[in-house]
């Protein structure tokens, strides 16, 4: 744990969050600024400051953070679904932002999992 990381004061309870999952190796919760209706982030409850830090340790993590994204955003109202005519509907956008131009303002890896109606998404 990192003293100056917000993530790591949230895995360890010191600031609250509006907890949606949490196991031995990761926590989930709902963004604090949310850019769509269904906003929640995946954190290793390890720190590791950015994607670019993970190796070949972090594959089982990496991979467990990828299949809790469609579980959670299933559980959220946002999960890809195929009806019996063959029509896709629903879905989500999982995303990590990896430094400076990448976007990534917590130096703690996180996933975005982040869904919902199509209007946050700039279409019609």
């Amino acid at each position: 744990m990192l003293d100056n990381c917000i993530f790591c004061k949230i895995v360890a309870g010191q600031i609250p969050s509006k907890l949606i999952h949490d196991d031995d190796d990761l926590i989930a919760f709902h963004d604090i600024n949310p850019a769509a209706p269904v906003h929640v982030l995946i954190v290793p409850k390890q720190h590791i400051a950015t994607l670019s830090d993970c190796t070949e340790n972090h594959v089982a993590l990496l991979g467990k953070m990828m299949l809790l994204a469609p579980k959670l955003a299933q559980q959220l109202g946002c999960g890809y679904e195929v009806d019996e005519t063959g029509k896709a509907g629903g879905g989500f956008k999982t995303l990590f932002n990896t430094g400076p131009d990448g976007g990534q303002e917590v130096y703690h890896l996180h996933l975005h999992v982040i869904g919902g109606p199509k209007p946050w998404r700039g279409q019609r």
